[in-house]
């Protein structure tokens, strides 16, 4: 440096060590900062340049953008424990960051800061002149901008709009913001230096200093002291020791060089820490000579502690859950208007969402899970689901999946999958699953709204159908043969329709929805929620009523929740609070509860449930615990697919066991040592046991009399075949109704031993169909 700007800087510096600084004082400083602005940023040949007519009145001035705004925070994922407590699922962000108060951080980080970075940070007005002076005079003699005289107050103009840069809509909105806040150049250091004087005018030191401290980065993703000292040392910001302050401070100017989560680093990392930080703090006497040789000779050990990170590290297998709740967040205007903003919005918001998982009932979904279904099998590409829905509420309770959750798509390891089954494509979900006889509640429903009774004659016999008799007003004319198999016997007779429902006959259903609108049993479905998962409108051919429409889990338990709770729908909901980082609550997305169906017809439809479940194909799932129920089964054709949906008052819960691809019959194998076509009765079974156990349950209402009995005449029900067929003959009065089921609980069928070979309970046999009628026949039950 020229020997007479040396003499130049030495003078400003003993002004500044020597002066009592009065009032007056730092207002003249910013005065003399504001002109060494220019001598700082400019080489010899641009002294006079444009910056230089600069006045102290634009120092004066802090436009909005760079006033301290909240800062970029993790967002974090909270199950419900039966209790009321809360425990946490999962932690998102892109910056690992915890504001934390004056108070909440040890005064060996501020001292360490301070003596390190800035040691006279307490004298200057946000531009230390002398500093300044020295880094302009290296700049002038080397002609660029290679010395920067950094205060703390800077550095946190540098960082907030590093922090800007990082929320804004678009990649090259960012990209472009943060190459204008770090690259060195003039406008960038004088804009920086006039903001920070500016700061400096309006902000007090703490306040700055606080700030700087928790927007600072650590390394990697981590932000903020107190991330820095959970990360590294797994205590808060307030108990760091001496040795521990001072290793975290020595990595604020080269973060992901000095960070000490990379064994690599470490001995640079103690270098800085002993020679620099120590040394700083023991000659500004912030510690005594004693404090720094003891810290001095502690050897730098971290102990990482990992955040909860992601949904991979939900606990009890809520990890489809936690997924399922970042869709919410993407998909729902709460957060953004679209969904990118909505999900850059969550990482950095600093949220607490409050979920309706409940963590007893999770817990007993996931063990039960692992018990019967494995992740994987060399047989076929199995798949399973289980969803708890609490009837009237449309809160999600449980949600569990035979794989394991992985987000990242390069993994492709059998049993592996971030595909959620229990949900739609559009929520992180598959395209759904045919639903076979689980859908046959619905038809039911518009039977009961057409005026008709659980009493009515209907005819079970297999028969090929003329689909041109079919009434479709929304789907359009069909045409052709339609042939839906029965399982079991092809040609039962006459029955009740409690009894066609109880053991899942085909064709008498088809009987039935030959006498309706086939739109307006898609209309009964749709009320209460049900639609495609892939997005596609419900199909509306004969086919249709025997569940060939793919359908996700959780769809299938919030409607069946919405008969069980008397006819009143609720859309499935995952949250049940969002805190924002103020402590300020948001509403979160509703379950927009609409009476889907009348309370006489949800009573009498959940009445006739209760026949699979006493004595029809689901007597295998029942829990005989005391509690009434209410369900049906379902089976595709092949038995490519088995379900069991059903209810208490309390819980509603959808399992489904199947292909995720391919066509191989649940019967031909095992999982678990169980007969893949029972197991959807055990997993229910289990379930439901362990949702009595927690949240009991009661009798549902009665049902209206007068749609349980009604004329066995004037209802009768037989096919119209087609001209090649012979007709079935017409049902007399004499055929007996099979008996009305009752709330009272009949022993139930004892569920088999594990075996390769024990026929599936209630399960049907794959039965099927084939014609025309929109889509193949499913089997029943």
């Amino acid at each position: 440096m020229p020997e007479r700007p040396q003499r130049l800087v030495a003078a400003f510096q003993r002004t500044v060590d020597g002066t009592t600084r009065p009032a007056g004082l730092i207002l003249l400083l910013s005065v003399i900062a504001a002109l060494l602005v220019t001598v700082l940023a400019v080489p010899a040949m641009a002294v006079t340049g444009v910056y230089a007519s600069r006045s102290v009145d634009v120092l004066n001035t802090l436009p909005d953008y760079i006033r301290p705004t909240t800062l970029a925070q993790k967002s974090e994922i909270y199950g419900t424990n039966t209790d009321g407590t809360t425990t946490l699922l999962a932690t998102v962000f892109d910056q690992n960051r915890q504001d934390v108060g004056w108070d909440q951080i040890s005064q060996y980080v501020k001292d360490a800061v301070v003596s390190t970075e800035d040691p006279r940070f307490y004298e200057h007005a946000g531009v230390d002149i002398a500093s300044s002076l020295r880094a302009a005079v290296g700049n002038v003699a080397s002609g660029g901008v290679s010395s920067g005289a950094s205060t703390i107050t800077m550095q946190y103009v540098r960082n907030i709009l590093v922090q800007q840069a990082t929320q804004l809509p678009t990649q090259a909105e960012r990209d472009a913001a943060y190459a204008a806040a770090t690259t060195e150049s003039l406008d960038r250091k004088l804009t920086e230096m006039r903001l920070a004087i500016a700061l400096e005018k309006q902000y007090s030191k703490e306040d700055i200093l606080l700030g700087y401290l928790n927007i600072a980065n650590f390394g990697g993703s981590v932000y903020g002291i107190e991330a820095a000292a959970n990360y590294y040392y797994g205590v808060s910001a307030a108990n760091l020791t001496l040795a521990q302050a001072a290793t975290l401070a020595a990595t604020v100017n080269a973060p992901n060089a000095l960070r000490i989560d990379q064994a690599e680093n470490i001995p640079d990392n103690e270098a800085r820490r002993n020679e620099d930080v120590l040394a700083s703090m023991l000659k500004q006497k912030a510690i005594t000579q004693a404090q720094y040789d003891e810290a001095a000779a502690t050897p730098v050990t971290p102990n990482i502690t990992q955040p909860t990170t992601g949904c991979q590290a939900a606990a009890l297998g809520a990890t489809y859950f936690c997924d399922y709740v970042t869709w919410i967040v993407k998909n729902d205007s709460t957060f953004g208007d679209t969904a990118d903003a909505r999900w850059s919005n969550f990482k950095q918001g600093g949220y607490k969402l409050y979920t309706t998982l409940n963590m007893q009932l999770q817990a007993n979904a996931d063990s039960t899970m692992k018990q019967y279904v494995p992740a994987s099998s060399e047989e076929l590409d199995l798949g399973s689901s289980i969803v708890t829905v609490e009837p009237g509420t449309g809160r999600i309770l449980s949600m569990a999946q035979n794989t394991t959750f992985n987000e990242d798509s390069t993994v492709t390891s059998p049993g592996v999958t971030a595909v959620n089954y229990s949900t739609d494509i559009d929520y992180g979900g598959s395209s759904g699953f045919q639903v076979g006889s689980t859908y046959k509640v619905f038809t039911l429903a518009e039977w009961l709204m057409q005026g008709h009774t659980l009493s009515d004659r209907v005819s079970g016999n297999a028969v090929t159908w003329d689909t041109s008799t079919f009434t479709n007003t929304c789907g359009g004319a069909s045409s052709g043969p339609y042939s839906p198999a029965n399982d079991g016997s092809q040609r039962p007779g006459t029955m009740s329709v409690q009894s066609a429902l109880t053991n899942s006959v085909n064709n008498a259903f088809v009987a039935m929805a030959q006498k309706m609108d086939l739109c307006a049993i898609r209309d009964v479905a749709t009320s209460l929620g049900v639609h495609r998962a892939d997005g596609a409108p419900l199909e509306t051919y004969p086919a249709a009523i025997l569940g060939t429409n793919e359908i996700a889990p959780v769809t299938m338990a919030a409607a069946f929740a919405g008969i069980a709770a008397n006819g009143l729908y609720c859309s499935p909901i995952a949250i049940d609070k969002i805190v924002d980082p103020t402590g300020a609550e948001i509403t979160p997305p509703s379950a927009n509860c609409q009476q889907a169906l009348q309370p006489n017809i949800a009573a009498t439809v959940a009445y006739a449930m209760l026949g699979p479940i006493q004595s029809g194909t689901a007597t295998a799932s029942d829990p005989d615990d005391g509690i009434t129920h209410i369900g049906k089964t379902g089976t595709t054709d092949n038995e490519q697919a088995t379900w069991m949906v059903g209810s208490s008052t309390k819980a509603t819960t959808a399992v489904w066991v199947g292909n995720v691809t391919g066509n191989v019959s649940l019967s031909d194998i095992t999982s678990n040592g169980y007969t893949g076509s029972t197991v959807r009765h055990r997993i229910w079974r289990s379930v439901m046991t362990g949702n009595d156990d927690v949240l009991g349950g009661g009798d549902f209402p009665d049902p209206d009399r007068t749609l349980v009995n009604g004329s066995t005449l004037n209802n009768q029900s037989t096919p119209t075949p087609t001209p090649t067929d012979t007709p079935t003959p017409t049902p007399t009065a004499t055929d007996a109704p099979a008996p009305v089921p009752t709330q009272t609980t009949d022993p139930v069928v004892p569920v088999p031993t594990p075996t390769s070979t024990a026929p599936a309970a209630g399960a049907g046999a794959g039965g099927g169909g084939s014609g025309t009628g929109g889509g193949s026949g499913t089997a029943s039950g």
